[in-house]
This record gives C-alpha cells, sequence and structure tokens, in this order.
C-alpha cells in the first residue's frame, strides 16, 4: 500500500522541479520570451475574416440535389440567364435540407442574388406543362415569383464591402 504513494510523491516531486526550473532564472525568461514569440504572429498577424455576402438558404423542401445561388449586379439576364450574365455563381450539395452560399471579395455597389433547388441536378430549373417552376426558387430582398420571376429592383440590395449576412426562403 506504501508502495502507490511512494510513486505518487516522486511524480509529484517531478512536476514541482521541472516547474521550479521553467520559472527561475535564465530558463525561466527563455521559456517566456519564446512563448510570446511562438503566439506573436497569431495574434499581430492574424487577418480579419473576408468580408463578402453570405446567404442562408431556408425552407429547402429536400437533401437531395444542389443549390445554386447567382449573383447580379445589373437587371441584365436577372434571374434567368445566370450562366450568361451572373457577375458570380455558386453551387453547393444539400446537406440536411441546409446550404449556405458565399460570394467573398466583392466590391461595394447594387446586386441581386437568385437561388434555385437543382433537385434533379440536370443544371436547369424544372417546370410544368405550363411553365410552372417544379424546384425551389427565391431571391433576396423577400422577392417572389408571382406571374413571372421579380424584377432586378424587387431583389436588390445594397452592398457596402462589409460582411452581410442574408436569409433566402424558397418556394415550391
Amino acid at each position: 500500500m506504501s508502495e502507490p504513494v511512494n510513486w505518487l510523491s516522486a511524480l509529484l516531486r517531478t512536476v514541482r522541479q521541472l516547474l521550479a526550473l521553467l520559472f527561475k532564472g535564465r530558463y525561466g525568461v527563455a521559456f517566456w520570451l519564446m512563448l510570446a514569440l511562438a503566439s506573436f504572429p497569431a495574434v499581430v498577424l492574424a487577418q480579419p475574416p473576408c468580408p463578402g455576402i453570405h446567404g442562408r438558404i431556408s425552407d429547402i423542401r429536400n437533401s437531395t440535389g444542389t443549390v445554386a445561388c447567382a449573383l447580379f449586379e445589373s437587371s441584365k439576364g436577372f434571374p434567368t440567364e445566370f450562366l450568361r450574365s451572373a457577375t458570380h455563381i455558386t453551387m453547393m450539395e444539400v446537406r440536411d435540407t441546409q446550404a449556405r452560399c458565399s460570394f467573398l471579395d466583392i466590391s461595394p455597389g447594387t446586386y441581386a442574388l437568385a437561388v434555385i433547388h437543382d433537385e434533379d441536378r440536370d443544371g436547369k430549373l424544372a417546370r410544368n406543362w405550363l411553365g410552372i417552376p417544379r424546384e425551389g426558387l427565391g431571391f433576396s430582398s423577400g422577392a417572389r415569383a408571382s406571374m413571372s420571376a421579380p424584377s432586378f429592383e424587387e431583389a436588390s440590395f445594397s452592398y457596402d464591402g462589409q460582411n452581410l449576412n442574408m436569409a433566402i426562403k424558397l418556394h415550391y
């Protein structure tokens, strides 16, 4: 029974000696200098997060397919010609009925965002025989499609170059 106590007291004595060595004399100064210099780049040279436009896509019907986000800086081609007219496009898989699109290093200005849930991954917005979309569709600024897609002006928002978080709700 005295053996575990001796082993524990020997371990504690060794730890105390190491700590005393680290915090005393020239070794203590060297230890603290090394610790300060090691953390210097992380504190001083750390860059702030890159500003951008970040969209959280909600009301995704299921986790199949992909979500395409297209950022437009003018009404030209909005929203139907996103492959030709959008200034930035990002696509991601839907996971747990959630998606998030981010556009970084964007100049300040007026923009509009169009989002499509491409459930069958064919690269197009599926429509029924009347031309009504069967896949999810959403726009910035709460704009909604009624008889046709909303205009650029209805979906537009002002971006000042800082971080902008927005929620885009999909409609089916």
